[in-house]
């Protein structure tokens, strides 16, 4: 495997990392804000908006995460390498 190549795949699994992590966070923190504002909420039609709205967020920006991440695999030489090439100029040209 080429130097490149590994360069590219561990910028790539850095990112599905922090993917992830994202992910976790981002339904840690909406379950979180759900259950500790769920008894304050009055009207049971309220809740089920709200459960509702919150079941959306997550479903939907889970979604688009996980699509990006789909994205980069499938165009990674392309994404990575050209991050590599420019992160490769900067240092060269800063020594």
């Amino acid at each position: 495997m080429s130097d490149m190549h590994q360069r590219i795949e561990a910028l790539y699994r850095s990112d599905v990392r922090g993917s992830a992590l994202l992910i976790v966070c981002l339904w840690a923190t909406i379950l979180f804000v759900l259950l500790m504002t769920w008894s304050y909420i009055p009207h049971g039609g309220i809740k089920a908006v709200v459960a509702i709205a919150a079941a959306a967020v997550l479903i939907f920006n889970t979604a688009a995460i996980l699509a990006m991440v789909k994205h980069y695999k499938e165009d990674k030489e392309f994404i990575y390498g050209l991050d590599i090439k420019n992160a490769d100029a900067f240092r060269n040209r800063k020594s």
